[in-house]
């Protein structure tokens, strides 16, 4: 029998009682909470209840607290603000960072082929043995 009455109230049709996996979280545009803002302060100052309108709306009076700390603070872009993740880094900075590594993996090579080169010509003149310079051109004239 009951279960007649829930169908016969859905018109013929049971009720969906999934329940999500994972809720989303409700976002409310920077208009939509401005015009709330609006509202909640004309039914304030006329002695109304904002609680009838947080239930018609479907908000908690959390909302509008900390939607009136952030038009108080001036932040219009506050109240749209995105959550989640934050932007990737710039590119020009990435770039940057990665031509210092390699800078400074080229000084690191460079420094170690100068003591080679230091250390070879203390071998060749303990040895005796002439070396080519950057005058000699190869030429025996």
């Amino acid at each position: 029998m009951e279960e007649q009455a829930e169908v016969s109230k859905s018109n013929g049709k049971m009720p969906d009682t999934e329940v999500l996996a994972r809720p989303r979280r409700r976002s409310f545009k920077a208009a939509y909470k401005k015009s709330i803002l609006e509202e909640a302060d004309r039914v304030k100052e006329s002695g109304g209840e904002i609680g009838a309108m947080l239930r018609r709306e479907g908000l908690y009076s959390s909302h509008l607290t900390v939607w009136r700390r952030e038009r108080e603070r001036g932040t219009l872009a506050a109240l749209s603000k995105k959550r989640g993740k934050k932007p990737t880094k710039n590119p020009l900075g990435e770039e940057n960072a990665r031509l210092r590594k390699e800078l400074a993996s080229v000084k690191a090579q460079l420094a170690q082929a100068e003591i080679i080169i230091s250390v070879q010509k203390k071998v060749a003149s303990l040895l005796g043995i002439p070396l080519k310079t950057s005058d000699d051109d190869g030429s025996d004239s």
